[in-house]
């Protein structure tokens, strides 16, 4: 096997901590001695064991002189573990092939450093682009320390999300409507605001099996959640917050009670200011979200500059009539000042089609 067909193995070890590493990065490493994979590995779980670790606790035979392949550059500092370059180098590893470079500022390219500084050989952007779009949130988050947004709707061929009565369900097919459930256990957060609360009672959980629910964040400007809701009534048992601009304690503690926990935002525009929003939960280590809003919450988060990447669900469905569209708001005045994407990647998902962008010149970036 070539280094290309050993770092595709960690890659795919690297995806099975999907959802349960955040605000962590996703890591694979597989470890190769005279053409024979010895051990493997993949970061499990936030706050425990890293890949290497891992796959060095695999091996049933001495790794000395062996190669590693891991899929993100190994850290160098104490963290909630020890540095994975001490384990590389008490190990007798020969060689160190690496997928992406930690942009982590402590180490971003340290690590790889301390290694050849050691006289371990050093090969640097195996699948580089594969292994760099495995971790794009935590680029993103560890970076800006903001979270990583995705801006998600399903639309109909002529641009709807709803009908003219306002129902939505459903727009997409079954395995379109999978692939959003795989997304919510994937990022650590999906938020909707008020409106969506009101028209749908939604639950926003992860209908999987071994699944994890994300927290459930809700934009609730004037504080107008029903108490009987169902995000509030399950909100002793998943993660539930609500942002507003109501300083009220006193209006605040039926909800409190209810276990939803609750953050105070300044007003920007006549709503929660979305760029404190996503400081004050990067604070939290949410690292990403899932923006799964109504047409108002969609225009609000691309004007304030959130949002990192837009997917849209098209559905081979028409509406037409005077339904919604995906993105409401006062709009642009001429085309000249569109919000810019990226040229879109284009996935059939069962009879669906998803089309994914990256916002070209998001703020969170700068």
């Amino acid at each position: 096997m070539t280094d290309i067909e050993y770092m595709k193995l960690a890659i795919k070890l690297a995806k099975k901590g999907c959802g349960w590493v955040n605000p962590n990065p996703m890591v694979g490493a597989v470890i190769v001695k005279d053409g024979n994979v010895i051990g493997k590995g993949y970061h499990q779980k936030y706050g425990e064991l890293h890949a290497e670790r891992n796959a060095f606790a695999s091996c049933k035979t001495s790794p000395s002189g062996a190669t590693i392949y891991v899929t993100l550059e190994p850290c160098c500092h104490y963290g909630k573990t020890p540095p994975c370059t001490d384990a590389i180098l008490n190990s007798g590893i020969r060689r160190v092939v690496i997928g992406s470079c930690d942009p982590n500022p402590l180490v971003a390219g340290k690590g790889i450093k301390l290694l050849r500084s050691r006289g371990i050989e050093v090969t640097e952007g195996i699948l580089k682009d594969e292994c760099d779009t495995l971790n794009e949130s935590f680029f993103h988050y560890i970076q800006s320390k903001t979270p990583y947004v995705i801006m998600k709707y399903a639309m109909t061929l002529d641009g709807k999300i709803a009908t003219r009565t306002g129902k939505s369900q459903w727009i997409t097919g079954e395995r379109a409507r999978q692939r959003v459930h795989e997304d919510r256990h994937r990022y650590s957060a999906i938020m909707v605001g008020i409106g969506t609360v009101l028209l749908d009672d939604p639950m926003l959980t992860c209908r999987l099996d071994n699944n994890r629910n994300p927290l459930r964040i809700v934009c609730d400007t004037r504080l107008r959640m029903p108490l009987a809701s169902r995000l509030v009534t399950s909100a002793k048992s998943i993660g539930t917050l609500i942002a507003t601009a109501v300083p009220d304690q006193e209006k605040h503690q039926p909800y409190l009670e209810a276990g939803c926990d609750i953050m105070v935002l300044p007003l920007k525009d006549g709503h929660i200011d979305l760029n404190c929003l996503m400081i004050r939960l990067g604070e939290r280590k949410i690292d990403s979200i899932l923006l799964e809003g109504g047409s108002t919450l969609n225009w609000s988060a691309l004007k304030s500059g959130i949002v990192n990447k837009v997917q849209a669900y098209i559905a081979p469905k028409m509406f037409g009539g005077s339904g919604q569209t995906p993105v409401s708001g006062l709009g642009v005045d001429c085309p000249d000042e569109a919000f810019k994407l990226s040229k879109p990647t284009v996935i059939r998902v069962g009879e669906d089609i998803l089309l994914e962008s990256e916002v070209i010149g998001c703020s969170q970036e700068s």
